[in-house]
């Protein structure tokens, strides 16, 4: 058992737990351990954003508050964004478990290989942290909304309705929605927008293509509709944008 202590709190880390410190807290053994402890370290940095909430709900609730403050410290870096979610203090499924093993087996690896390896074992660790959190409800909702969200992706330039996604996910639109609000902080027809505008953004920089045809290649009927859209999210016109960002690449 390890007692920690970070900014005048405490806690007891048992066998086959994890707890994550904050990068800017104080922290401190809050008592001496009574038995033999090994701890394994793994520091790690962030790019972009993250936030600390009380619960899943809160969480929830602040994705679309996250995505934009990551997108004003990291843009145009990820244009393509999701959150994760991630406990302070957890118990570490088997599977959790396994991913950290194979984690220091790759120390024996070519330094070449080994830094890749870890990196991909440290993503499926926290993928399995963020899944491990869920309650059941929530999993059916994660799951559910990242089909449609997947379904978004692969179609964006296509004409997508609320009955197209119906159809698709044979979910009614409302539930359907709900489901999105709750797991991406948005509506499908919002998250829509948003993914074509994002898209438009790097058709904007990569190419020479015009203002007309990338509204069209995005899934913008009318490229009046795709402007006025784009100047209210980003500020700038598109061709602003392009004069301004293309410049600085």
């Amino acid at each position: 058992m390890l007692p920690i202590g970070e900014n005048g709190r405490s806690w007891e880390i048992k066998e086959g737990e994890g707890f994550i410190l904050l990068p800017d807290g104080h922290h401190y053994g809050s008592a001496p351990c009574t038995t033999d402890t090994e701890i394994i370290w793994i520091h790690f940095q962030t790019f972009g954003s993250w936030q600390m909430g009380t619960d899943m709900n809160q969480c929830m609730g602040n994705q679309m508050e996250l995505i934009e403050e990551h997108k004003r410290l990291a843009y145009l870096n990820h244009a393509d964004v999701c959150s994760i979610f991630i406990p302070k203090h957890m118990k570490l499924s088997p599977k959790a478990l396994e991913v950290l093993e194979t984690f220091f087996e790759q120390e024996h690896e070519p330094q070449s290989l080994r830094n890749w390896k870890r990196q991909a074992s440290f993503q499926l660790f926290l993928q399995h942290l963020d899944r491990d959190l869920a309650s059941p409800s929530n999993e059916t909702s994660i799951q559910l909304a990242d089909r449609i969200e997947l379904f978004i992706r692969q179609n964006y330039a296509s004409d997508i309705t609320n009955s197209v996604l119906q159809k698709n996910m044979n979910y009614h639109p409302n539930y359907l929605a709900k489901v999105m609000l709750k797991v991406y902080g948005m509506t499908p027809m919002t998250y829509l927008q948003y993914y074509r505008l994002e898209q438009s953004k790097r058709l904007l920089l990569q190419t020479p293509w015009s203002i007309a045809r990338i509204a069209d290649e995005v899934g913008f009927h009318h490229v009046s509709h795709y402007s006025t859209c784009f100047s209210k999210k980003e500020g700038l016109s598109p061709s602003d944008f392009r004069r301004k960002f293309a410049k600085a690449r």
